[in-house]
């Protein structure tokens, strides 16, 4: 079995990519002091002692930043909408739809716009209530996912467990040390102590073949039922109880990392069993991997109760 990414190594590249974050944003924090000098706009640092812990407004329970995935960024309804709709947040986001944790970790372009939101709810002098973290899903489904699965036929079936834990307990799991790395010294420069970071490790899905709107042409999905079929699972339970057995091990590598000293402030959010995979399934799951409106204000919910 492949030895598991050193640790304090992740951690050290993603203090790095923060340090180099922060010093682009200082320089940018110093081009607009200079355009709003130039206007006689007095500029007014936020003071860290002071930050309101409170709302930014009467009407809001709280401003959250968000980083992730389609789970919030999802047309029409996803977790971020309902968070704001239906529980009163204020939600700041630079999650993009498709993109895996490795992007959101080693992609210098996001850690810039996840520090120049923090830069800009703190001008309202207000600090950021929590930080909601959603990525994986992408590093697994698709294309990928094929490469997880060992033949039916074979004697070996079922999950290759070589691969996921190279993918899940090496490639992501290092992915996500970088990543809550990074964000942690981000925020401790603008505010002096981490916020707390909420991330979760999705649900069980129903892999029916169903894509975006139904797939097909150029609309996402199917991501799962593709792989299955090319090698040769054809039985839906034992779809299901493959996709069961992944979830876990995912799950599991995240509650793991918030079992970690450094990550004191992370919270480990069991979403599993959150939307049903019975007979009524549709009525949960607009897809393979994406909830409908009524199962986002499921997962939604959960998220708001540990916020």
């Amino acid at each position: 079995m492949a030895k598991k990414p050193g640790f304090s190594k992740a951690i050290a590249i993603g203090k790095a990519l923060a340090a180099q974050t922060l010093k682009r944003r200082s320089q940018a924090i110093k081009k607009r002091e200079q355009v709003l000098t130039k206007a006689k706009i007095k500029v007014v640092p936020a003071k860290k002692g002071v930050l309101a812990k409170a709302p930014v407004t009467h009407a809001s329970t709280g401003v959250v930043i968000a980083e992730g995935d389609s789970w919030f960024d999802y047309p029409f309804q996803d977790v971020l909408s309902d968070l704001e709709d239906n529980h009163g947040f204020d939600v700041e986001s630079v999650a993009h739809r498709g993109d895996t944790i490795e992007d959101m970790a080693y992609s210098g372009g996001q850690l810039d716009d996840f520090s120049r939101l923090v830069e800009k709810i703190l001008r309202t002098g207000v600090r950021p209530r929590a930080i909601l973290l959603s990525g994986g899903g992408n590093d697994v489904a698709g294309d990928e996912f094929v490469i997880l699965l060992n033949h039916a036929t074979s004697s070996i079936a079922g999950l290759n467990d070589s691969v996921v834990t190279g993918v899940v307990d090496q490639r992501a799991r290092d992915a996500y040390v970088t990543i809550l790395s990074a964000i942690t010294e981000i925020c401790k420069a603008h505010l002096g102590q981490p916020v707390p970071i909420v991330m979760h490790g999705y649900d069980y899905p129903v892999p029916d073949g169903r894509g975006f709107w139904g797939g097909g042409g150029p609309l996402p999905g199917p991501w799962l039922e593709p792989g299955f079929r090319r090698k040769g699972y054809a039985q839906m339970a034992v779809r299901k109880q493959i996709c069961v057995k992944l979830i876990d091990r995912f799950n599991s590598m995240l509650a793991g990392l918030a079992a970690k000293p450094p990550f004191g402030h992370v919270k480990f959010l069991d979403l599993r069993n959150t939307l049903p995979t019975g007979a009524n399934y549709k009525t949960w799951w607009a897809n393979e991997l994406h909830p409908t409106a009524k199962g986002y204000e499921a997962v939604a919910k959960k998220f708001a109760a540990v916020i």
